[in-house]
This record gives structure tokens, sequence and C-alpha cells, in this order.
């Protein structure tokens, strides 16, 4: 256990196992909304944010964090109150914010290491000032799911009867997007913008091909992330490899390896 006597070590493994657990978390309930690729989105938008952060000199993750929470809601906005499909809403703020970034940077001169490592990931110079950010989060969302957990299951599955029930749709809507956008933040030290959103999707997706039940899934989508995270960093470590590349790849063996089990055992049964 060599890996464990070095402290940057200790801090990507305990973080990006926190974070990986968060992004699936989410996930399960994005993709049963059909808002799987917000996570691509805010990513975007994120990219955008750091370039102007870079900009003015100012914290680029405080900058990222202030303009992917502001992005979230004026998409639920747009959605809502102009009458767009969210995933076009996505898609248009992901391209402004991919846009802007790319003219801040380039008017900026900030096409540096720095900005390539948000883009890349850089999980092995994650200090301990974001571990403790990171179990914050998932103390939030862990917190957040229980307490919401019949609302957010009823607008899952039927938004429309859940507002016809009273249930504060709009606030949930809201709740949910704010918490996406900060993991998708915190989640690019750990995978890199360009590959956030499969932290966030693929575990999910992992989950609910075997979980018989929406409890079920929601766990099997967390251990699947955070068996990605530990994985992908032990093969980093031990084999060369970029490890934000060796993250999203486990975790897409995973999830295929599940699938097949999955059609295999329903093929069995029948």
């Amino acid at each position: 256990m060599e890996i464990l006597q070095y402290s940057f070590m200790q801090r990507a493994l305990l973080s990006g196992t926190l974070i990986g657990l968060v992004c699936s978390i989410l996930g399960v309930f994005l993709i049963l909304r059909r808002d799987a690729m917000i996570g691509h989105g805010l990513a975007h938008v994120t990219f955008g944010g750091v370039a102007l952060g870079l900009f003015l000199n100012i914290s680029p993750l405080g900058t990222a964090l202030v303009v992917a929470v502001t992005c979230s809601i004026w998409i639920l906005k747009l959605r809502d109150r102009a009458g767009v499909h969210a995933d076009t809403a996505i898609g248009i703020f992901a391209s402004v914010g991919m846009a802007l970034g790319i003219l801040i940077a380039s008017f900026s001169g900030k096409f540096s290491v720095e900005l390539f490592s948000y883009l890349f990931g850089n999980i092995l110079a994650i200090g301990t000032g974001e571990v403790w950010v990171a179990a914050a989060l998932t103390a939030v969302v862990i917190s957040a799911v229980i307490f919401n957990y019949n609302d957010l299951v009823y607008t899952t599955f039927d938004h429309e009867l859940a507002r016809a029930s009273g249930i504060q749709v709009g606030n949930l809507d809201t709740l949910l997007a704010v918490l996406t956008a900060v993991t998708v933040v915190l989640a690019m030290k750990v995978v890199g913008l360009l590959l956030v959103a499969a932290l966030i999707v693929i575990p999910a997706a992992t989950g609910l091909q075997f979980a018989s039940n929406f409890k079920a899934a929601i766990a099997m989508s967390g251990l699947t992330g955070m068996i990605s995270v530990l994985g992908g960093l032990f093969a980093a470590y031990y084999l060369d490899l970029p490890a934000a590349g060796a993250i999203v790849l486990l975790a897409f063996m995973i999830f295929v390896t599940v699938m097949l089990l999955a059609r295999f055992s329903g093929l069995h049964r029948h």
C-alpha cells in the first residue's frame, strides 16, 4: 500500500471518493428526469467561469462556482418561462459559456497550464481545504436527498402530478440544479471539465441497470462512483496513467459488465 504513504494521494483518494459518491447520487435523479446532460452543459459554463477568474486574477474556483450556480438557475427559468425544452436550454448555455471562456482566455493570454488543468483534471493537486469542501458537499447532498427523498422521487417520476399535489416542485428543481452546479465545479479537479459529465452519468446508469428499487439504484450508483475513483487512482499511480481517463474508463467497464450481467440474468430468468 505504498500509495497511502503520500499525503497528496491520501487527499486525492478521500476527496475523489466523496465527490464520486455525490456525482453518482445526483446522477440517478438527473437521468430519470431526463436531465442527464445538465452536467455536461454546466461543465462548459464552468469553463467560462474559470477563464473569467483567471482574467480577473481572482479565485478561479470561486468564480466558476458563482457562474455555474447562476447559470443553473437561469437554465430552469428559460425552460419554465420561455417554454424551451431542458436540453435546448442546456445546449444554449453550454455553447455560450464555452465561447465566452475561449474569448476571455484568448484576450487575456491565459491559455496556461493552470487553465488546462481545469479541463483535464488535476486530482493530485487537491489541497486540504478542498478535501474539507468535498466532505461538506457530501454531507449537504446526502442530507438534502434524505430530507426531501419522498418529494424528490415523486417529482422525478411524475413532475406534473407532484405539482398538482401541492409539492413545491420549483424549489426542488432549483435545489437539484444548484447541487449539481456545485458538484460539477468541485468534480472538475477530479476528472476535469471535459469528463465531469461522465462521473455523473455512467455510475448512475450502472446503478439503474441492475437495481431492484430506487434506493438500491442510489446505493449501487454511489458504490460504482466510489470504486471508479479509487480504482482509477490506483491504476493511475501504478500504471502511470492519466487519473481522469483511468477513472472514467473504469466506470465505463463496470457499466458494461453490469449491463451484460443484467441482460444475461434476465434471459436466464425468462
